[in-house]
C-alpha cells in the first residue's frame, strides 16, 4: 500500500508532519480528518511520487466527477465544517489565500467548491474575507458577516473564526436535540395511524360475513365498528385523497403571510409548547447578542441581527422596538421588559450587565439558562406525550377487538 507524507494542523492549530499508509491521496486526507487533524498537504513518499504527483489533478477531477450528481446548495453542516477547518489553518499561521486554496482541494462537492473558488478569487484581487462572503449573504447570513468583519477590524479574525464555530455548534445541538425530541412521538402516531387503517381494511372486513345475517341483533358497538370498516373499504381512497389535498392546501395556506401569522400565534399560545418555543426562540436572540456584542459589534447592529434571527414574526416584531428605544437614549434593560416576552430572570440578568458592563457575558449567560430550561421542557413534555399516545393507541385497538369479541359472543347467545 502506497505511503504518504503529510502536513496537517491540530484543533489547537499547530502544525504537525507524519506519514501514513492509504489507498490513495483521498483516503489518507480522509484518514487525516477522521484523527481530527486537518490535511495542509498529502504527498506521495513512495518512490512514484513525482508520476503520482502528475496525475493528481486528474485524480481530484474523477473524485469530483463522481460527487457531480450530488449539485445540492450548500448546507450549514458544511459552512460549519468549513468554518472550523478555516479557524485551524489560521491559527497554525497559513495565509488567508493559502487556507482556501487547501479547504478547495478538500471540497468534495462542487457547490462548494464554487463557493470557496469565489471567495478565493475576490481576496486575490485586494477585498477582505467579510466582502467576499457577502456575495453568498443568503448562505453565510448577517450575523457570521458581521463576525467575521469585527474579526477582521481586531486583528483576531482565528479567533473570532472559533468563536463563531462553537456559537453555530450550540445552535446545531439545540435544534438537533429538539429535532430528536419529536422523532419517537412522531413514529407512535405513524403506528396508531397504521394500526388503525390495518384493522378497520384488513381485520374488520374479515367478519363482516358472519356477522351479516345477524342485522340489528348484533350490540351497538360492533355495527359501529362494521360500519367504519365498510365505510373505509368503500370509501378509503377518496378519504385519502380529500386528505392528502386538504394537506396540500393547508400548507400553501400555511406559507402564505396570513397563514403564517395564524399558525405562529397558534403555537405560541399552546400550554406547553407555546412556552417552549418562546424558550427556544429567546435562546437565539440572546446567544446571538451576546456573542456579537463579545466581539466588538455595536449594540444597534448587533439587536437587529439577533432579532433577525427570529423565526416568529409576532416575537420578531415585539423585538423590532428594542433598538430604536435603545437608540433614542433608553436603557436596554426597559426596552426588553416593555415588550413582555422576558421572564424577571432575564430582565434581572440584562440589568446587571448594564450596571457592570457585561452586557454580552450576561446574554450568554441567559443563553445557557435558556438552554437547560428547553431541554427540560422537552423531557418533561415527552414524559406527558409518550404514554397518551401509547395509551390512545391501545384504546383504539382494544376498541376493535373488543366490539368484534361481543359480536361473537351475541352469536353464541342467539345460538343458545
Amino acid at each position: 500500500m502506497p505511503e504518504f507524507a503529510w502536513r496537517a494542523a491540530d484543533a489547537s492549530g499547530q502544525l504537525t508532519e507524519g506519514r501514513v499508509e492509504a489507498a490513495s491521496v483521498h483516503a489518507a486526507t480522509r484518514q487525516l480528518r477522521e484523527r481530527g487533524l486537518v490535511p495542509v498537504s498529502v504527498l506521495d513518499a513512495g518512490p512514484a511520487a513525482a508520476s503520482v504527483r502528475a496525475q493528481l489533478p486528474a485524480s481530484r477531477g474523477a473524485a469530483r466527477k463522481s460527487f457531480r450528481s450530488n449539485n445540492g446548495p450548500v448546507t450549514q453542516a458544511e459552512v460549519l465544517a468549513l468554518t472550523s477547518e478555516l479557524s485551524i489553518m489560521l491559527r497554525a499561521g497559513l495565509a488567508l489565500a493559502s487556507a482556501l486554496r487547501v479547504l478547495i482541494d478538500m471540497s468534495l462537492r462542487p457547490p462548494v467548491a464554487r463557493v470557496l473558488q469565489q471567495i478565493l478569487d475576490d481576496v486575490k484581487h485586494g477585498a477582505s474575507l467579510s466582502k467576499a462572503l457577502a456575495r453568498e449573504r443568503e448562505l453565510f447570513g448577517e450575523f457570521y458577516l458581521n463576525m467575521v468583519r469585527s474579526g477582521e477590524a481586531s486583528g483576531q479574525l482565528s479567533s473570532v473564526l472559533q468563536r463563531l464555530v462553537e456559537h453555530m455548534e450550540r445552535l446545531r445541538a439545540l435544534r438537533e436535540s429538539v429535532i430528536s425530541a419529536t422523532i419517537y412521538p412522531a413514529i407512535l402516531l405513524f403506528v396508531a395511524v397504521v394500526s388503525l387503517v390495518a384493522m378497520l381494511g384488513f381485520v374488520v372486513p374479515q367478519f363482516e360475513k358472519l356477522f351479516n345475517d345477524l342485522g340489528d341483533a348484533l350490540p351497538m358497538a360492533t355495527r359501529i365498528v362494521m360500519q367504519l370498516g365498510r365505510g373505509f373499504r368503500e370509501w378509503g381512497l377518496v378519504i385519502g385523497l380529500v386528505l392528502g389535498l386538504g394537506g396540500w392546501l393547508a400548507s400553501r395556506w400555511l406559507r402564505t403571510p396570513r397563514g403564517t401569522a395564524w399558525w405562529q400565534r397558534l403555537v405560541l399560545r399552546l400550554p406547553v409548547l407555546g412556552r417552549l418555543l418562546l424558550k427556544y426562540q429567546l435562546n437565539l436572540f440572546s446567544r446571538t447578542l451576546g456573542t456579537l456584542l463579545g466581539n466588538g459589534v455595536p449594540m444597534l447592529s448587533a439587536l437587529h441581527i439577533a432579532t433577525d434571527t427570529m423565526g416568529n414574526d409576532l416575537l420578531r416584531a415585539r423585538l423590532a422596538s428594542v433598538a430604536p428605544a435603545v437608540k433614542e437614549g433608553g436603557r436596554l434593560v426597559d426596552a426588553l421588559s416593555a415588550t413582555g416576552i422576558f421572564e424577571p430572570l432575564a430582565v434581572n440578568l440584562v440589568r446587571v450587565g448594564e450596571e457592570t458592563g457585561r452586557i454580552g457575558p450576561m446574554m450568554l449567560e441567559l443563553a445557557n439558562i435558556l438552554d437547560r430550561e428547553v431541554e427540560t421542557g422537552i423531557r418533561r413534555a415527552l414524559t406527558l406525550v409518550e404514554p397518551i399516545l401509547i395509551i390512545v393507541l391501545g384504546l383504539m385497538i382494544a376498541s376493535i377487538i373488543v366490539s368484534i369479541l361481543l359480536g361473537i359472543l351475541s352469536i353464541n347467545d342467539l345460538a343458545v
